[in-house]
């Protein structure tokens, strides 16, 4: 089973561009010196607003401490400062504590302390909290899954456009946990994600159209949407498009370019001897075009991915 379990577990201090238009003007040029990796001018402005209670520079202080930015890394005087920020109302405070008890760097797994903060940050409004919850419930991390309760978290996340969590709810109506099983949702579900660019998505998308499960059947619409999620990098879809390409089922079938699929996808684990057979037929010189296709691919980026 798989969940789109991407989340904004911080790479840095990613709440500073967003603060920079409210902040005072000390706070500001902390801001912007963090952000040009000037870190040790950035903690001297900062350390003196946190001492003096600033909320937002608590949480860079929390930031830096956590990932050594200025200064020697250490978790407990992160968990410190967002502690301090989170109790003044700082969501990203919460979040970012929610990670730590997580993911283990505060030398313990603490999923209470997590969901408690996450709960925090989800009523806040903050909807990456709300998708980790999600997935918390579904057992991602440990315990028996709460379908019901994944189904709700994602269903808020859902609502207010959140890609991964459309298309984890998506997988709930098409399984039929925690909600009744609906493959018409699930299909509308999956869409939505999709074309906010989520792989997955556009994959399970295409694969029911070509079906024609929960939404009409049209092979030709089913394919495009396969190859949508091949472009952006997917190995299943890449595994799929090179059988469609290979077949002329869907795509009009051409040998050279299901053999750069096939290629692609075997580089991600996907090796498929039927199709191996199927298109054993090239001459060195496809062959030799399919290599040089696969070598140039470039996935296609996006936002969700």
């Amino acid at each position: 089973m798989r969940w789109a379990r991407r989340t904004v577990l911080a790479a840095g201090f990613v709440v500073l561009s967003a603060l920079a238009a409210m902040a005072a003007a000390s706070f500001e040029e902390a801001a912007a010196l963090y952000q040009d990796k000037n870190y040790k001018a950035a903690y001297e402005i900062a350390s003196g607003l946190a001492n003096g209670g600033d909320a937002r520079a608590e949480e860079m202080l929390g930031a830096m401490f956590q990932f050594g930015h200025g200064v020697s890394a250490d978790i407990g005087q992160a968990i410190d400062w967002y502690n301090a920020a989170a109790k003044q109302g700082r969501v990203p405070s919460m979040f970012a504590l929610s990670n730590i008890y997580l993911d283990g760097s505060a030398g313990h797994f603490d999923r209470d302390k997590a969901v408690s903060w996450l709960n925090k940050a989800a009523d806040a409004g903050y909807v990456p909290a709300m998708h980790n919850l999600g997935l918390i419930y579904v057992g991602s991390a440990g315990g028996e899954p709460d379908w019901k309760q994944a189904a709700y978290w994602f269903g808020k996340a859902a609502a207010k456009g959140f890609a991964q969590s459309q298309y984890n709810l998506g997988i709930l109506y098409a399984e039929g946990k925690g909600v009744d099983k609906d493959q018409v949702k699930a299909a509308e579900l999956y869409l939505r994600a999709a074309l906010q660019g989520l792989a997955d998505a556009a994959l399970d998308y295409g694969v029911m159209v070509f079906r024609g499960e929960g939404v009409q059947k049209d092979e030709r619409i089913g394919a495009e949407w396969l190859l949508v999620a091949a472009r952006r990098g997917n190995p299943v879809a890449q595994n799929r498009v090179a059988r469609l390409l290979a077949m002329g089922r869907g795509l009009r079938a051409d040998p050279i370019e299901a053999m750069k699929w096939n290629i692609l996808a075997g580089r991600s684990g996907r090796k498929d001897p039927e199709i191996d057979k199927l298109l054993a037929q090239l001459t060195p010189a496809q062959r030799a075009e399919a290599q040089a296709r696969a070598d140039a691919f470039k996935p296609v980026e996006s936002a969700n991915n």
